[in-house]
């Protein structure tokens, strides 16, 4: 499933060929087929590589859908299980509401990349799953877990908003194992939240999930203490959750729980500061 969309700042070449190895048979097919911007009501899976949907705006192209948790990651609006995928400019939503999972986006394939997208539910908002995984310059917003996942994923100049209301937390990372290559590394970000909350950056959905965030900027929403350990205290032994150079009212480390990170060098940064270094993005990420 491919959308095509219009915009001024886009040159889209289709092919059409009358033999059938172009896009389209008719020129007048390659025409109608760009939609116009809009809210659209669907779950969209994507099980083929190599497609992009590509959207005018985050603002005017929305996809959204109601669906709950009933099985491992079946209520996403969006579901890549395919390799080499690229959205830009979209809205994934998930209204379902609170309760149970409602995933916004399921990612569980190689070299997914995001530009400008926006990813809204309350509850498991992202499912980072499997594979190496890129978000720029896009949006994230849940109460509970909503960055969640065992996948290994960079987020870079995104912006977080929890709207818990009660003691939330921004990521739910799920590395399973100390040899698992995997984690979330979020650069230059910035983290938001309403007025009443406070949630703590991340716990660990695996014993061994690591999370770091490095030059970002941290409003007071974060609660002091940073983490916690999922009431699991042999977690603190395993789970790696850092901080580097961040900034802001919630970046303040007097509060943190003793077993993190709080302070990392720029020897230990250096490895979770590049798209390149952690998710290999000299290859695939334009």
């Amino acid at each position: 499933m491919v959308y095509i969309c219009r915009s001024d700042e886009r040159v889209l070449t289709v092919t059409v060929d009358q033999s059938g190895k172009g896009n389209y048979t008719r020129i007048q097919d390659a025409i109608n087929a760009v939609p116009v911007p809009g809210s659209s009501s669907e779950k969209v899976v994507v099980n083929k590589s190599k497609i992009s949907l590509i959207g005018m705006s985050a603002s005017s192209t929305i996809v959204t859908w109601s669906g709950k948790w009933t099985t491992y990651g079946e209520s996403a609006t969006l579901s890549v299980l395919a390799s080499d995928f690229v959205a830009g400019n979209i809205t994934f939503q998930n209204t379902y509401g609170r309760g149970t999972p409602a995933l916004a986006a399921r990612v569980t394939r190689d070299r997914a990349a995001f530009y400008g997208c926006r990813f809204v539910s309350y509850q498991d908002t992202i499912l980072d799953d499997k594979g190496l995984h890129y978000y720029s310059d896009c949006y994230a917003q849940g109460a509970t877990d909503f960055i969640f996942g065992p996948g290994k994923a960079f987020f870079e100049k995104c912006h977080l908003h929890s709207t818990s209301t009660e003691h939330g937390a921004f990521t739910a990372q799920g590395r399973p194992a100390a040899s698992e290559n995997s984690g979330f590394s979020f650069v230059e970000c910035s983290l938001t939240g309403v007025e009443a909350s406070k949630s703590i950056l991340g716990r660990p959905w695996r014993a061994y999930a690591l999370v770091v965030f490095a030059r970002c900027n941290i409003s007071n929403t974060v609660d002091p203490v940073g983490w916690n350990n999922w009431d699991t205290p042999t977690n603190e032994r395993t789970a790696f959750f850092g901080q580097f150079q961040c900034y802001g009212e919630g970046s303040k480390t007097d509060g943190r729980v003793n077993w993190t990170h709080n302070h990392l060098s720029p020897a230990e940064a250096k490895p979770f500061l590049t798209k390149e270094a952690w998710v290999d993005g000299k290859d695939w990420i334009k």
